[in-house]
């Protein structure tokens, strides 16, 4: 754990720090569920993928996206997990409309973004206080972060940033 920003006042993970584990609720096909990154390593890598908002375009697109690549993320020994700052009902009725998705999409809201501030990542300030910023990280096996990128709010982050950090795990 190497720097803070000013507008991220939490430390910012890079790769080959540890990544922080977590337990939230989590919607899986429909299904509510808990998702314990813990209970993950060992068995896979993780795409873990914060995204601000259920309910908008690119984060819908985002998500469809990682269900239309499932083949080449399970190839590359991957488990694709959503966190968002929304309640798991605002997820719920979200997954109905876009889904179901075979990953966990988890509700980071109570205590309201307790995880995506442990990763850097909620917005403490400015346009969208509260929210978490898009970042996609890759953990491997050992719990290891082995990438870690933010994008833009309307940015869609290509699925093959994430593959090529896979690949090279």
């Amino acid at each position: 754990m190497r720097g803070v920003s000013s507008e991220y006042p939490n430390v910012v993970l890079e790769a080959g720090d540890a990544a922080p584990d977590f337990d939230l609720p989590a919607l899986v096909g429909g299904v509510k569920k808990r998702f314990h990154l813990g209970d993950e390593l060992g068995h896979s890598n993780v795409v873990l993928a914060f995204y601000p908002f259920n309910w908008e375009s690119v984060s819908a697109r985002q998500m469809v996206g990682y269900r239309s690549e499932r083949e080449r993320l399970v190839a590359s020994d991957a488990k694709v997990v959503g966190v968002c700052v929304d309640s798991i009902m605002n997820t719920t009725q979200w997954e109905r409309e876009i889904g179901p998705f075979d990953f966990p999409l988890c509700s980071d809201f109570w205590p309201h973004g307790e995880v995506s501030r442990s990763y850097g990542v909620l917005r403490e300030g400015g346009p969208h206080a509260g929210a978490s910023d898009r970042t996609v990280f890759v953990i491997d096996r050992v719990g290891k972060i082995a990438f870690r990128k933010r994008y833009g709010l309307d940015e869609l982050p290509p699925i093959s940033d994430a593959l090529r950090a896979l690949h090279a795990l």
